[in-house]
């Protein structure tokens, strides 16, 4: 091999490695340590009040195992601390460049989940690192496994079942009204969460009356039901699952390790 060959070669192994370095460092965001030094916070007094989370997905892009931080307002940007009130102003929501986000937080992804308004009293959780987004303060309170459809842009699944890693426990009071879909196999899920995403005109007082504007599965059916108990939301060993209807109001799965009791 001449001198000229071999110059040419290195040339070109060089911009190979290079090139998959870029590509590397693009496609693959290490998980940070957001849940070490996590505390234990209770809110209260939450149902009907805003609230947006934050996700940035990090992992391995080029193999698809990736997992979303789960960052929370709740108690801050002006909310009550201990639960309640507006915690995503829409000054502050309405804005956010999520493709600046992404290099700010060093993730693959990010995805805004909200504003949204909580459909349940009270939440226990262990909260982690908070992050500002561009001056919307979230603290991390889950990891959650993304589906790869979400990596591509297909964010709506109505219907279909996800898994949530968490440690969160959350409640409805006895008198409290509690939103519920029974789905064929004969499973019970009640709402947390109401959205604005799709329909920023839902109104929490309305939600009573969702049956009628949601576009149910064969066999699905929603009721309402003013709770003679405490409903309290558990996770089966760290993992809860959930469901959303086709407004994006989001369930958690009753029944079992996942509730006290099934509604």
């Amino acid at each position: 091999m001449n001198k000229n060959i071999k110059i040419i070669v290195g040339i070109v192994v060089a911009a190979v490695v290079v090139g998959g370095a870029v590509i590397y460092s693009k496609a693959v965001k290490p998980i940070p340590p957001d849940k070490d030094g996590a505390v234990e916070r209770t809110f209260d007094n939450l149902m009907g009040s805003r609230y947006t989370e934050v996700l940035l997905v990090f992992g391995n892009g080029l193999t698809k195992k990736v997992t979303a931080g789960v960052y929370n307002t709740m108690g801050l940007n002006g909310a009550n601390l201990a639960g309640g009130g507006d915690s995503c102003p829409a000054a502050l929501v309405d804005n956010l460049d999520l493709e600046k986000l992404k290099g700010d937080h060093g993730a693959l992804k990010v995805i805004k989940n909200g504003p949204r308004l909580w459909a349940v009293d009270h939440v226990v959780g262990k909260l982690g690192k908070e992050r500002d987004f561009q001056g919307l303060k979230a603290h991390w309170v889950m990891w959650f496994p993304i589906p790869e459809r979400f990596l591509k842009g297909e964010m709506e699944n109505p219907y279909g079942v996800m898994d949530a890693l968490r440690d969160t426990s959350m409640m409805i009071r006895k008198g409290s009204r509690a939103y519920i879909l029974d789905d064929p196999q004969g499973i019970t899920w009640v709402m947390k969460s109401a959205s604005l995403i799709k329909d920023p005109n839902q109104k929490f007082e309305d939600l009573q009356n969702l049956g009628s504007r949601l576009k149910l599965p064969s066999g699905w059916k929603f009721r309402s039901a003013i709770l003679e108990q405490d409903l309290v939301f558990m996770s089966d060993h760290g993992k809860a699952q959930i469901t959303q209807d086709d407004l994006g109001n989001t369930y958690d799965r009753m029944g079992g390790p996942y509730s006290n009791y099934k509604p």
